[in-house]
């Protein structure tokens, strides 16, 4: 079944690469604040920055099958040296950004006759306690929760869904990976002594948009090359 599928934030990382995977086969809207990477892909894109923004959903269809939030932060830093203003920026960002998301395309959501999914990006450092991640974790937990609570409140007509990934090589997380050092210490720190690449996540994204998840609600999946779960 070919679907109508909205991006947030898909003109880079995993993002990017979702849109990659699906452009063929279903119909894309690509909110971002630039083009550049869509080139040639088949989309139809939407100038949006998610921080100052409204979306403008009267582009979209009737009815969307799936939505998909990528816009993210990675700010590791001491707690003592995390201001309250990152705090509210990574909120700002990661949650409040997917609720006015969510609220601006709530209608065409609930129009289709199957379930739409919704699949939001959170951390692994949520579910596993991780030094100099206060803020990120703090934002991308409150973002699990959001994805909780409307799977309950909006269910059967809408999933909602949620990945957790560990460091993966995207340009948000450029500044951890960019010379060779970097790349081998982040490396050794998974047990599959590497980190993720794009592709990997949205292969799950996919999945999850796809019917072949179609009973699956109000979960988390971590995809972290066994950083949260094995001690290496």
């Amino acid at each position: 079944m070919k679907k109508n599928i909205l991006i947030i934030g898909g003109s880079s990382g995993i993002g990017l690469a979702l849109v990659k995977q699906l452009s063929e086969n279903h119909t894309l809207f690509v909110a971002s604040r630039s083009y550049e990477n869509l080139n040639g892909l088949s989309v139809t894109h939407i100038p949006f920055d998610v921080e100052t923004d409204e979306l403008d959903s009267s582009v979209l269809p009737d009815t969307l099958h799936g939505l998909v939030y990528c816009p993210g932060t990675i700010n590791l830093r001491p707690f003592k040296g995390l201001k309250p203003e990152v705090f509210a920026k990574d909120f700002s960002i990661n949650v409040m950004g997917a609720i006015k998301t969510v609220q601006a395309t709530l209608a065409p959501l609930q129009n289709g006759d199957t379930p739409a999914s919704v699949v939001f990006f959170s951390t692994v450092a949520v579910g596993t306690g991780m030094p100099f991640h206060a803020s990120v974790a703090t934002a991308k937990g409150a973002l699990e929760g959001l994805s909780r609570s409307l799977a309950a409140e909006l269910a059967p007509k809408i999933r909602f869904n949620v990945i957790a990934p560990s460091l993966v090589d995207t340009p948000l997380a450029e500044k951890f990976l960019n010379n060779d050092t970097k790349k081998a210490n982040a490396a050794a720190r998974h047990p599959m002594q590497r980190v993720g690449k794009p592709e990997e996540i949205a292969e799950m994204t996919m999945f999850l948009l796809s019917d072949n998840s179609s009973w699956m609600t109000a979960q988390t999946l971590t995809i972290d090359g066994g950083i949260g779960s094995i001690k290496s």
